[in-house]
């Protein structure tokens, strides 16, 4: 296949480079493309080719009298007009299907796993953004911890259970706690958090509460730390997968804070960005993403939807630019969409 400015020699040499470095890592040769091309070329020849392709900055040489291994527009190039998708097979596809959808699994369970799976197949780190749950409140408490710092335990309509330190006004009474709780839960049944929060902050603006002051700040303070907390979370999976990779990215500082940057809520709504834009899985070699500055990572990541098809989270991996894109991009794809049907 020929692409705009490559004939199609130049093509097949680049589509042998980038399949012969996904496969060993190490720089080609021109002896070893002459046994693995279609076309009987001789070495110099495909020297000439290679030194055409270095010049256009697909191709580059690690060392001196090296091989030559793909630049990021190289891989950029093959990912767009060049790679030939694997297909997964009905096996495959089942064992993902029963894999995320095993019973009496929460959300986060069935997301985790996924990312679990994604880490295992791809031999990178799996990345799943989740989406931002809003099941109904059962139960909520305060718990007193230390002076100034209380423990909110909420517990969902599905009997999952989350906990977060707030800060309260110093020197609360204990019957504060037990009346803000008791307060709370009066008002929670069969809400969601949004929805208790907007009654509750209704209530209080209407001075209809029988609340002291103490109280009120409390009970303002907990449900603004939950209802802030929104936007869902972020589940990353098989990180040792990546760092095993440092012998050839030689970034182990990098790629930690990497890590470190993926925890951050703006990181996440980035990352749903991305996603979105366009349909399907979208590939991201070096620093295309704006994620990290790296020259040794790519991301995968598709969007998967709920049952109205708007888009609630995403899933997909973080690796070397060394990963089976072939591979991984159909798996990211048939995960996504069946995660999505979960969730529908």
């Amino acid at each position: 296949m020929a692409l705009p400015g490559l004939n199609s020699r130049g093509a097949a040499i680049l589509r042998q480079v980038v399949e012969l470095y996904v496969e060993t890592g190490e720089p080609v040769g021109s002896r070893t493309l002459s046994r693995r091309l279609p076309q009987a070329l001789s070495p110099a020849t495909i020297r000439n080719a290679m030194a055409d392709l270095e010049e256009a900055g697909l191709l580059y040489a690690p060392h001196t009298s090296a091989g030559r291994l793909p630049t990021e527009q190289g891989l950029r190039l093959f990912v767009d007009g060049l790679l030939e998708f694997g297909d997964l097979t009905e096996q495959e596809r089942e064992a993902i299907t029963v894999r995320c959808a095993a019973a009496g699994r929460s959300v986060e369970e069935t997301l985790s796993e996924a990312g679990q799976m994604l880490s295992g197949l791809a031999g990178a780190a799996g990345l799943v953004v989740a989406p931002k749950t809003e099941a109904a409140i059962r139960h909520i408490e305060f718990v007193s911890l230390s002076s100034g710092r209380a423990l909110v335990v909420l517990v969902n309509a599905h009997g999952q259970v989350e906990n977060r330190v707030i800060d309260v006004p110093p020197g609360l009474p204990a019957s504060a706690f037990t009346q803000a709780s008791n307060f709370l839960n009066a008002r929670l049944s069969g809400r969601t958090l949004e929805e208790a929060r907007s009654t509750v902050a209704e209530e209080i603006a209407a001075n209809r509460s029988v609340l002291d002051e103490l109280t009120q700040q409390m009970i303002e303070s907990g449900l603004a730390t939950w209802a802030g907390g929104g936007g869902g979370s972020l589940i990353l999976r098989g990180q040792a997968k990546l760092l095993e990779n440092v012998d050839q990215l030689a970034r182990v500082q990098e790629i930690q804070g990497l890590f470190e940057r993926l925890e951050a809520q703006e990181t996440m709504l980035r990352l749903l960005e991305l996603a979105q834009r366009g349909e399907g899985v979208q590939i991201f070699i070096g620093a295309e993403s704006g994620l990290f500055n790296s020259a040794g990572l790519s991301m995968v990541v598709s969007p998967f939807r709920d049952g109205k098809e708007q888009i609630v989270g995403a899933i997909g991996v973080i690796g070397p630019t060394r990963i089976n894109y072939g591979r991984i991009i159909p798996v990211v794809d048939y995960t996504a969409r069946v995660i999505g049907q979960l969730l529908g």
